[in-house]
């Protein structure tokens, strides 16, 4: 037995009549689309929102203010099982003497069948919906929200949910079935074989301008499928297609959001809907195309109407592939367009004059007014009339800035910079090199970071450090930034370099692609190490039930060689919740933790605040932990997807009590190649299995080697492999309970051993030592 001052004493206590309570924490609902994606200001509609683990919705909740929405039905489309059903019941009425309620139940059937034949689902965890009513107020402000739903089980992954300011249209998605007309053969009293023909016109849909399109490219009738990998059907999907009257010298903007609705997808390659957009006459002839806008998925169209007459849009996949899930929306108008901006940024405390370059704008320049705002990224947008244009970033620093001056594209030419110092600049025409010189002390640490794709510029940049004879000291093309959930390419770069000797040292900024021109503008950032960090933490609902504790992960985003501890807290939690483990230790990036509930049951979520806190060059500094969403793209990339609220549901109380107490020592010591043992209170024996433990992704190299029963709880042994993991490495362990039982089918058969997670136990901390 370890000694009794680094005993944890759990005390976690359960009964047979609470089970239920914490087996209805599994099978949390997902959202996977919401169809329309928005809607107008000042209007009332139905969207149909698809997903799986969505029966008995209760609750619907949208972020912001202004916008109200309640559940009118739930539907759950047939399954290949309904389908067999289906099919034996039409054997079983084959047999009986035919009448016309019997001819009508199999006409009904064979029409089902055919539905389901020709139109099934390519993911089934998209197969069930919800239908909602949705209310947006007149002054309902415009952009992106937050929708999620509520169930007994607990609350949803958010979506985006737009709230608009043009005239809306949605997409008339329709399968129309045509029913012979019946009769019986000759000499039987049986029907003839009705063949139902289904048919899925294509989308031509008529709309005026200014308007936003509401649809989705789903998949087409069954037809030859081409496998697109071993085991997975490639489905066609179809093309929509949209009339409209336009005037001569009209600048039209035709915008599409798709990706922007659904950042990733897990199974699918490319891992969004990659949409086209192309624009036609009358007559057929396409007048312009786009399947993106720069480095954005999304396409964005610009044309200037040549004559009078009817144009349209169609919409398709770039692979020509069709899901649910493939939901757009499309802006098209005389509406304004921000296409590029300079300066990129502006001092905090102060007022920056910003040129703006886009389409039917009302203006071409604007005061970003930053006296009362701190270092960060903030919106910007115009407004034309009634409507607001697109948002594009603008970036507020403390540091001094200035702006780039031509001639500086070599070492003869270049530009004398005092560091610390931001520079406002253009890679003006492609080729150009911008070159900075600055003085430096031996031994002196520097930092030069460009922020350019994060800003919204087309600019992919490349660093280097020269000395003045011209020797490469440090090279840089793209630096990932695991704060940017929604880039995929971290064009932007960065390098940290210690000085060799006091002298004259150049800094190259060019474009990696060779390109430039008056949109590639950057912020380069040349100073000391500003040590910092920026928090994540995944997920972004918790489901729990009262009294139980869930782990959750926070990420921490370390910039300029901040490596110290940083302590995690909650922020103004309602009491009775309480962290366990809650230390980012230094060096690494990732913790598991554990939340613990208060013994309630809340009948609306409410949302918390983690911060993160640290000492940095002896002050105390205090960050905020963003709530993300822990996405996977096209089966391996993984995205850290910002959310607007850490959103926690509590339902029934689960039956497990907190921690009672963890005396002395608060880490664990496990000794590098030993074991240790550890007492929790855990029921031993329950009448509905046998209660077990085990670990829930431990690092390599500890591993739960056995647990026995003690006389009040469970003795567990961990073992830690010296060849896995050594001295020093601090962490969590977490642990899981479940429950194993033996079913035995009810139509005989072998006995099935099945395991039902229960609960998670408050989580250890630890630290590996030296024997």
């Amino acid at each position: 037995m370890i000694p009794s001052r680094w005993l944890l004493i759990l005390g976690l206590a359960a009964s047979p009549a609470a089970m239920p309570a914490v087996q209805a924490q599994q099978n949390t609902p997902h959202l996977g689309f919401v169809l329309p994606a928005g809607g107008r200001q000042g209007t009332t509609f139905q969207v149909e929102v698809g997903g799986q683990f969505l029966p008995n919705v209760t609750d619907v909740y949208i972020s912001g203010s202004g916008v109200n929405a309640r559940t009118i039905e739930s539907t759950r489309p047939m399954n290949p099982m309904m389908a067999t059903q289906l099919r034996d019941r039409l054997q079983e009425l084959q047999k009986l003497p035919m009448d016309p309620a019997v001819q009508k139940e199999m006409t009904d059937i064979r029409v089902k069948l055919l539905i389901f034949n020709n139109t099934r689902l390519i993911n089934p965890v998209l197969a069930e919906n919800v239908s909602l009513e949705i209310t947006i107020a007149p002054d309902a402000a415009p952009g992106q929200r937050e929708l999620r739903l509520g169930t007994p089980q607990g609350l949803s992954n958010p979506l985006v949910f737009c709230v608009g300011q043009l005239p809306e249209f949605s997409e008339k998605e329709s399968i129309t079935v045509k029913i012979p007309q019946a009769s019986n053969q000759p000499g039987t009293n049986q029907p003839a074989n009705i063949q139902p023909q289904i048919s899925q016109p294509p989308t031509d849909m008529k709309i005026t301008l200014p308007a936003t399109i509401n649809g989705r490219i789903k998949p087409g009738l069954a037809r030859p499928q081409v496998p697109a990998r071993p085991g997975q059907p490639f489905t066609p999907g179809d093309v929509d297609r949209y009339r409209f009257q336009a005037s001569q010298g009209q600048q039209l903007v035709i915008a599409a959001s798709a990706r922007e609705l659904i950042p990733y997808l897990a199974d699918a390659v490319p891992g969004w809907f990659q949409a086209t957009l192309a624009l036609f006459d009358a007559e057929g002839n396409e007048l312009a195309y786009d399947d993106d806008y720069r480095f954005h998925p999304d396409p964005v169209l610009h044309y200037q109407i040549p004559k009078d007459g009817e144009y349209m849009i169609e919409i398709k996949d770039a692979l020509y592939r069709g899901r649910e899930d493939f939901i757009y929306r499309i802006a098209v108008g005389e509406l304004p367009f921000v296409t590029g901006i300079f300066p990129l940024g502006g001092p905090a405390g102060a007022n920056t004059e910003v040129k703006l370059t886009g389409w039917n704008l009302p203006v071409d320049k604007l005061t970003m007014d930053a006296k009362d705002k701190g270092p960060g990224i903030y919106p910007l947008s115009v407004r034309k009339g009634e409507v607001d244009s697109n948002q594009v970033p603008f970036m507020v620093d403390t540091l001094p800035e200035a702006f780039e001056k031509e001639p500086n594209n070599s070492q003869s030419s270049a530009q004398r910079v005092t560091l610390p110092i931001i520079v406002n600049g253009r890679i003006d025409q492609p080729g150009d090199w911008d070159v900075f010189s600055f003085q430096g002390r031996a031994d002196e640490r520097i930092v030069a970071e460009v922020y350019a794709r994060r800003l919204d510029s087309p600019l992919d940049s490349v660093l280097k450090l020269t000395d003045a004879t011209g020797r490469q000291l440090a090279f840089n093309d793209d630096f990932e930034d695991k704060g940017s959930g929604l880039e995929t390419h971290h064009a932007d770069s960065l390098i940290s370099a210690t000085l060799p000797a006091n002298g004259t040292y150049y800094i190259y900024l060019g474009d990696a692609q060779q390109k430039g021109g008056a949109e590639y503008a950057y912020r380069l950032r040349i100073s000391a190490p500003r040590p910092d960090f920026d928090l994540r933490v995944t997920p972004s609902g918790i489901n729990t039930g009262g009294g139980m504790t869930v782990p959750i992960t926070v990420y921490a985003l370390r910039k300029d060689g901040f490596s110290g501890d940083i302590a995690l807290v909650l922020k103004d939690a309602p009491r009775g919740f309480a962290l366990s483990g809650a230390l980012l230790p230094a060096g690494q990036d990732k913790v598991r933790l554990t939340l613990t509930a208060p013994q309630v049951q809340l009948r609306e979520p409410l949302s918390l605040k983690l911060e993160g806190r640290a000492v940095i060059n002896g002050r105390e500094i205090t960050r905020q932990a963003v709530p993300a969403e822990d996405m996977m793209q096209a089966f391996a990339y993984r995205h850290l997807v910002p959310a607007t609220d850490l959103k926690v549901s509590i339902r029934r109380g689960g039956g497990f009590r907190s921690p009672v107490a963890i005396p002395g020592e608060q880490r664990l010591k496990i000794p590098a190649g030993g074991t240790v043992r550890i007492p929790v209170r855990v029921p031993t024996a329950n009448p509905q299995g046998k209660i077990q433990l085990e670990l829930s992704e431990p690092p390599e190299g500890i591993e739960l080697r056995e647990a026995s029963d003690l006389q009040d709880g469970t003795e567990i042994v961990l073992q830690c492999d010296a060849a896995k993991i050594k001295a020093g490495v601090k962490g969590n362990l977490i642990v899981n309970i479940l429950i194993e039982r033996t079913v035995t089918p009810p139509k005989g058969g072998s006995p099935v051993t099945r395991r039902q997670p229960l609960g998670t136990l408050p989580a250890i901390p630890f630290e590996i030592v030296s024997r």
